[in-house]
């Protein structure tokens, strides 16, 4: 089965679909694939077929999406918790994500035609060296594609997530690159795996669970959450739809919430900034008071810096992670 199944829509499904563009609609779409394996007890089939299911049922989807128009998908794949199934599972999904991943690299044209960048987000180092090197060569040779985006979180959990993103940001610090004092939330952000992308506009959790499970609890703080009942492999175009329209009927509301955040992180950075500021007018003014335009003056001066420390900080965190990457990539022995 391909990554991305070719074929159109039929007719009620492009009526269906011109109606939701008319409407709002969602660029990143996150998926819990839940229910491969109560999928395969349903159907008396081995947990392998189900998960084989759910595969093919990822390769559907992502049809779906790019008929949508939706331009990014972020997939939960491997969860670091599933390293604690039994081990016979465990072998056979690591397998499973190698035959695919070598797949994928098969079909380099197919990915260049659509123009899929595929990114993995998760800690690599925790699988097989061969399954790290061929997904080092996946995301090698689609990095420069760019009008849609597969994010797949294999070894992944956002606790896990965001505390390598503080480690980094104390690598930073150690190297001297930033300061202590540069430290907020919207760098931590940046320190994600998941920096490159915008945050889900829409997560959707398929199995009749509710919860996250530990997937995006960072960037899914302005999201639409919708559950659906619906087992993964049985996941329908119209499932999708309903999803969608949940979306669309919460627009506003989450908009408005956006918004507001990102004005309380441009308020609370100033004033992150201004208190540095006056702790250096203190210092370097022998506890005189300094007028409004100096203090004006030093702040522009101040945050200027920041900035460019934080850019500078940011540049070697990505050489750093995209070495790694290319080191890996260039060992991949393609079977």
């Amino acid at each position: 089965m391909s990554w991305i199944r070719e074929g159109e829509l039929n007719l009620i499904e492009k009526l269906s679909a011109n109606i939701l563009k008319a409407g709002p609609m969602p660029k990143h779409v996150a998926f819990i694939m839940d229910g491969n394996r109560r999928f395969a007890r349903k159907r008396n089939v081995e947990r392998q077929e189900g998960h084989m299911q759910g595969f093919n049922k990822l390769a559907e989807t992502l049809r779906w999406c790019l008929h949508l128009n939706i331009q990014e998908v972020t997939v939960y794949a491997f969860s670091i918790e599933n390293f604690k199934r039994a081990k016979d599972e465990v072998d056979g999904l690591l397998e499973l994500a190698k035959q695919k991943f070598l797949r994928l690299l098969g079909e380099r044209d197919n990915l260049e035609k659509h123009g899929v960048c595929i990114r993995v987000l998760g800690d690599l180092t925790m699988l097989p060296l061969d399954l790290q090197q061929l997904i080092a060569k996946a995301v090698v040779t689609t990095r420069a594609h760019k009008k849609c985006f597969l994010n797949v979180c294999f070894a992944y959990t956002s606790r896990h997530e965001i505390t390598n993103a503080v480690r980094e940001m104390a690598w930073g610090v150690e190297q001297g690159l930033i300061k202590s004092s540069d430290v907020s939330e919207a760098l931590l952000s940046e320190c994600l795996y998941s920096n490159n992308s915008p945050n889900p506009d829409l997560l959707i959790r398929t199995s009749g669970e509710v919860r996250l499970s530990d997937f995006l609890l960072w960037q899914t703080s302005h999201s639409c959450l919708v559950f659906q009942s619906v087992l993964w492999p049985e996941y329908s175009f119209w499932n999708l739809c309903e999803a969608i329209l949940q979306y669309q009927f919460n627009y506003r509301s989450i908009q408005k919430a956006r918004d507001l955040h990102r004005e309380d992180q441009a308020l609370q950075q100033l004033e992150a900034d201004r208190t540095c500021v006056a702790e250096l007018l203190q210092h370097h003014g022998n506890g005189k008071p300094a007028d409004a335009q100096r203090r004006q003056e030093t702040l522009l001066h101040y945050t200027a810096r920041r900035e460019e420390r934080v850019q500078d900080f940011l540049d070697a965190l990505k050489h750093k992670r995209d070495s790694f990457i290319t080191d890996l990539s260039s060992q991949a022995v393609l079977a």
